[in-house]
């Protein structure tokens, strides 16, 4: 004879099992920054290399336009080719790692990549963090952020790489990067020969005049005081020329730290690894006014 309280425990273990298999929300719910969460122990993003723009076939993944998340409408571009703009840019990590993207493909907190509300992806662009000069560039592969007015979504590894995923968000630039299929590319619609060089916000501002030369540069500061100090440190470290370059930009003045000029690109980058061996590991290879 069955008994009311065995009707109630096989109940009470439906509702659980529901529970447990019940589906993950909708991809854009997962955007609620204050759920999300960095790794746990260190990681090295020094010698993270940037992503590498190729030209892909347009793709119907994750281009729906218009596309509504939480009541609100958001339109995808017709053509990356052009865009910059600076805004806000936040990370996401642990949350989502191993989670598909808009695109159908699987994010991994430790590659450079980006989501982007507009933006067709999959696509390039060359993130720029206004506030110390360091630029990345990602491969976009999914839409978001959907929290206040934030422009873009780096991967824990960009955010860190850009040297903000302490604070969360950052100033910055996003420029797209266009791959023709004959592999000629645009850096926000003007030709761009060599996506792989990193170019910094500063030098965006102000190219400068004069002859130039390459540098690894080992920090920007708003204040001289700390970029002194980072360059007395590289000077026990090598014995190659050093400077503290000041710039004035229209996002303020500047203090670059910097170590060259070198004759060419091998040498700079052996100098650039024993800096990196030495304990300068958020150091970047740039071209600079002699």
């Amino acid at each position: 004879m069955i008994t009311r309280t065995f009707l109630l425990v096989i109940a009470g273990a439906l509702v659980l099992a529901g529970c447990a298999s019940s589906p993950e929300p909708d991809h854009s719910s997962r955007y609620t920054l204050s759920q999300d969460r960095a790794p746990t122990g260190s990681f090295d993003a020094s010698g993270l290399q940037d992503a590498k723009p190729r030209y892909e076939e347009p793709r119907r993944a994750g281009n729906k336009s218009p596309y509504n998340v939480w009541g609100k409408e958001y339109w995808v571009r017709e053509s990356n080719d052009g865009y910059v703009q600076r805004g806000t840019a936040s990370w996401y990590g642990e949350k989502f790692h191993g989670h598909n993207t808009s695109n159908g493909e699987v994010f991994d907190m430790y590659e450079m990549t980006a989501a982007h509300k507009s933006l067709r992806i999959p696509g390039y662009a060359r993130v720029t963090n206004l506030d110390n000069g360091r630029s990345v560039i990602v491969r976009v592969n999914d839409r978001g952020p959907f929290h206040g007015d934030r422009l873009i979504d780096l991967s824990y590894a960009a955010a860190k790489k850009l040297g903000y995923q302490g604070r969360g968000t950052a100033r910055v630039e996003v420029a797209a990067i266009t791959v023709k299929p004959d592999g000629s590319m645009t850096l926000a619609g003007k030709p761009f020969p060599d996506a792989g060089a990193p170019v910094d916000a500063e030098r965006l501002a102000d190219p400068g005049t004069g002859n130039e030369a390459l540098f690894v540069q080992l920090g920007s500061f708003s204040q001289r005081n700390p970029a002194e100090a980072l360059m007395d440190r590289a000077r026990r470290a090598v014995a190659n020329p050093m400077r503290v370059r000041e710039i004035e930009t229209a996002s303020g003045r500047f203090h670059r730290v910097q170590v060259g000029p070198f004759r060419d690109e091998d040498e700079a980058l052996r100098t650039q690894s024993l800096l990196e061996n030495q304990g300068f590991g958020q150091s970047i290879l740039l071209t600079d006014t002699h």
